[in-house]
């Protein structure tokens, strides 16, 4: 008989949330699997193989349209990986474009700790700044 876990089984071997979970069954990103006779979810390896893709995913960054394409992409094995090497490098790309953001924002944010005259908060040039 095949290996079955429950939800509870599937998040702790998953480090994934319970409720995670039913949400990636929600939008479609994890089959919703049987049910026992007690109306319980049962998982199979199958399902967990799946959920270990989803999250490893997440855990890199991709959004969960790009996960979906991902897993579409995974299941035509015989497809060349132009795709998938698509996909990663539009991430690769979003990510530098946050790690640009990431950098202007601190430079801005020691602007304004530089312009710290180390009074009093009603003359404070960063609560100006923040309040303009």
């Amino acid at each position: 008989m095949p290996q079955t876990y429950s939800i509870g089984e599937m998040g702790r071997l998953t480090n994934t949330k319970v409720e995670t979970i039913r949400y990636y069954e929600r939008a479609g990103l994890l089959t919703s699997p049987p049910r026992s006779a007690g109306n319980y979810r049962v998982y199979t390896q199958k399902h967990l193989g799946r959920l270990g893709f989803i999250r490893r995913a997440r855990e890199l960054g991709f959004p969960l349209n790009q996960v979906r394409m991902l897993l579409d992409l995974a299941a035509q094995t015989d497809r060349s990986c132009e795709d998938v090497d698509i996909l990663v490098r539009e991430h690769i790309l979003e990510i530098d474009r946050k790690i640009r953001d990431l950098h202007s924002l601190r430079q801005e944010l020691n602007h304004l700790l530089k312009q710290c005259q180390h009074g009093e908060i009603g003359e404070c040039r960063i609560i100006d700044a923040l309040g303009r």
